[in-house]
């Protein structure tokens, strides 16, 4: 476990450092069913180029629900998305809160320093069926986990996807229960978009209010 946390502290500060040399961040969007992100994301790199800015980054990060992404890129592009939401069918546009475009190639400065951590621990194949982000499927060995966690931080996160995956029933099967535990209920929300079905299994766990009770 103390491994397991120093290997996200080094991967921490690397993203950290990273996100330092360059002026970057990531946009929520919501759009409508005609919203073409990619090519928004297309625009916004041309734009970058007019300024001056030499290999402009902005992509999807972030696939969270149909009709939801997240985009990150140079502050530039996103500013230039957010300018220019209605032109590509954007109904919402919402600057997140952090310091920089993480899953995107700015993060490569991150990449080598995990990847060294990683080699210096030893990595057990999952005794239950743990999903990656990358791909939207599950961990198949120790190997496959150790070169995933190093892809993801440069690559986008498949949320949408791996519920997709993590809820694939066949027709007829009874969905499982899923918990949410911690603060907010933003996943649940997330899984509602996804799968409706699976949803009505959801239930919500607020831990501090366990211990509260417990407490007293």
């Amino acid at each position: 476990f103390s491994l397991a946390l120093y290997a996200v502290k080094v991967r921490a500060e690397a993203m950290q450092k990273a996100s330092e040399a360059v002026p970057s961040g990531m946009l929520s969007v919501i759009g409508r069913r005609e919203a073409n992100y990619k090519f928004a994301c297309l625009e916004a790199r041309k734009h970058c180029e007019s300024l001056g800015i030499e290999n402009p980054i902005c992509e999807i990060s972030n696939y969270l629900f149909p009709d939801s992404r997240v985009i990150a890129g140079h502050l530039q592009a996103l500013e230039f998305l957010q300018k220019n939401a209605r032109k590509y069918y954007f109904t919402r546009t919402s600057m997140l809160p952090v310091s920089g475009a993480f899953h995107t190639r700015l993060m490569e400065p991150a990449v080598e320093p995990l990847a060294e951590v990683l080699k210096s621990i030893e990595i057990q194949k999952p005794l239950v069926c743990v999903y990656s982000n990358v791909d939207g499927k599950k961990y198949m060995h120790a190997k496959h986990i150790e070169k995933l966690l190093v892809k993801q931080v440069v690559s986008p996160v498949l949320w949408e996807q791996t519920m997709h995956s993590v809820y694939e029933r066949k027709q007829g099967t009874e969905f499982p229960y899923t918990y949410e535990v911690g603060p907010g209920k933003q996943l649940g929300a997330v899984l509602k978009k996804c799968n409706l079905k699976a949803w009505k299994q959801y239930n919500h766990v607020d831990a501090l209010e366990d211990e509260e009770a417990a407490e007293t």
